[in-house]
């Protein structure tokens, strides 16, 4: 029996709802409606072992590509700038667009809670589709997409006129927001950021809300609702979701050169780097050092300050680490003296983050803004 769409679009709406029985209906009436398949063409990448393969939809058939299209699941159509459609073989590089994971853009819209009457800013089109399921909950006229890549800007103009919205769509930095259609009463972002940036804060209405996620060249990231206050700050505590989008593109670490250790000065850790595997951890260590990766090995971490070169890299030595230190910074001294302070705090989980931030100075906390605190680069 061939696939329908229309029934496959009705039991993804379902499976999130089951999913997450807190969700809005009107959200999963949304998922229920937009019709995904018109927002991924007909190609999309799966990584591999050799790299990002493009899969096309004349190849895999029909069926199998709508399948795929109503699974819950971010389809990458885009690495280094490559598009799927025009790619013939698998290519390396990172992700530079998706169609977003369904349950993800509804979550982050439940997030901001997005009221119909309010005027939005969603920053990323990307393929259309996130901004094609706000415009069915909330009516077009009540958003504004903003789209960096002029070539996703017009294929996703493309995508929602055929799904039949209207919203208002235009191309640009969507980090300086999108002055000419400004004020907003929510700007909610479909990339992450490593600080907001100074225009949002300009272009919101009083009270206005900022819904994006905080991430990093470690790539631990954190979903948050700031809200703007009477004296111009915003606040927000960060949610409990492990997800992040990929950075905006001018917030992405420059190409890394080819890494070499060097040995520097050398001791023995205080603290176990396997804290960094948890994803809380990992969010301290790149509040701690905010212009520095984060690779890991079978022998222990590595980190590289994009800035200055300075690296630290940790190896076992027994039952202890020791870790080795080079360059300006000494980056784990950074994050140990960070993680140190988080374990005293009880090792608190990101709901037990918050953040302040006005276009100036932007500090992520633990517990109240009193607490231990880590200033955000701006």
């Amino acid at each position: 029996m061939p696939a329908d769409p229309a029934a496959l679009r009705l039991a993804l709406a379902e499976d999130i709802a089951s999913a997450n029985p807190t969700l809005d209906p009107a959200w999963c009436d949304a998922i229920a409606t937009v019709p995904r398949e018109l927002f991924l063409g007909d190609a999309a990448f799966r990584l591999t072992g050799t790299g990002w393969e493009p899969v096309r939809r004349k190849e895999t058939g029909e069926d199998e590509w709508l399948r795929m299209v109503y699974s819950d699941q971010t389809w990458v159509t885009q690495v280094e700038e490559q598009d799927a459609a025009d790619t013939t073989s698998s290519v390396s590089g990172s992700p530079t667009s998706s169609a977003t994971l369904p349950s993800l853009v509804v979550r982050t819209a439940q997030v901001a809670e997005l009221q119909p009457g309010q005027r939005i800013l969603e920053v990323g089109t990307g393929t259309g589709y996130s901004t094609a399921v706000l415009s069915h909950r909330l009516g077009p006229g009540s958003i504004v997409s903003i789209e960096y890549d002029p070539g996703l800007a017009t294929s996703a103009a493309t995508h929602l006129h055929d799904a039949g919205y209207t919203p208002t769509l235009a191309t640009g930095d969507g980090l300086q927001g999108c002055k000419e259609h400004a004020d907003y009463d929510a700007i909610i972002a479909t990339c992450s950021v490593r600080s907001i940036p100074p225009s949002w804060f300009w272009q919101l209405n009083d009270g206005g809300s900022i819904t994006t996620t905080i991430c990093g060249w470690m790539l631990a990231a954190g979903l948050i609702r700031l809200v703007l206050d009477d004296e111009g700050t915003a606040h927000g505590r960060f949610t409990a979701d492990t997800i992040t989008y990929m950075l905006a593109r001018p917030h992405e670490r420059p190409p890394s050169p080819v890494f070499f250790r060097l040995d520097g000065d050398t001791r023995h850790t205080v603290l176990d780097p396997g804290l960094l595997e948890s994803w809380a951890g990992r969010f301290v260590a790149q509040l701690a050092a905010p212009s520095a990766e984060l690779m890991t090995t079978s022998t222990g971490i590595i980190l590289r300050d994009v800035a200055t070169g300075s690296q630290a890299w940790t190896e076992p030595d027994g039952q202890t680490w020791t870790v080795h230190q080079h360059g300006q910074l000494r980056l784990w001294d950074q994050v140990e003296d960070a993680l140190s302070a988080w374990q005293k705090a009880g090792t608190p989980a990101l709901t037990e983050f918050g953040m302040s931030a006005t276009p100036f100075e932007q500090t992520v906390w633990i517990g109240s803004p009193t607490g231990p605190s880590w200033q955000l680069p701006i």
